[in-house]
């Protein structure tokens, strides 16, 4: 658990409200802590061409990288749209976790990764989510 997780959460909810999601109405927010106490976010961005759309934890990234930061990732929250689904806490896909690990791996860390669901926290470390993750190092 991390001290300011609350605040961490309640930066991904506020997030998601501005996602912009006219093709799946699935809203969600992602919200970043770095170590110097620095939160940064971002919400999911779709296009009518598919593909192109990003998630909110890229966009979070993209954000953060923008600023200059590297590495000092030390935890990451993560919330989709109240009432959709079964109300179970989302993970990042795929995509986005190879994106996190990018920066994590800059710092290093191995960030604790807060998937929020309707009435359930569920915490895990970024390299449970992403074992034998490629990155940096792999092309040093």
């Amino acid at each position: 658990m991390i001290e300011n997780e609350a605040a961490l959460i309640e930066a991904a909810r506020g997030a998601a409200q501005h996602a912009y999601a006219p093709y799946s109405d699935y809203q969600v927010g992602a919200a970043l802590l770095f170590d110097d106490g620095a939160i940064i976010t971002g919400s999911n961005v779709e296009n009518a061409s598919y593909g192109l759309a990003l998630c909110a934890e890229t966009v979070a990234v993209a954000r953060a990288m923008g600023e200059g930061r590297r590495g000092g990732l030390q935890a990451v929250a993560v919330i989709g749209p109240d009432g959709k689904g079964d109300g179970a806490p989302i993970t990042p896909c795929g995509r986005c976790r190879q994106v996190l690990n990018e920066v994590a791996q800059l710092g290093p860390s191995d960030p604790l990764i807060l998937c929020v669901g309707r009435d359930e926290v569920r915490r895990v470390r970024l390299s449970e989510l992403l074992p034998h993750a490629f990155g940096p190092a792999n092309l040093a």
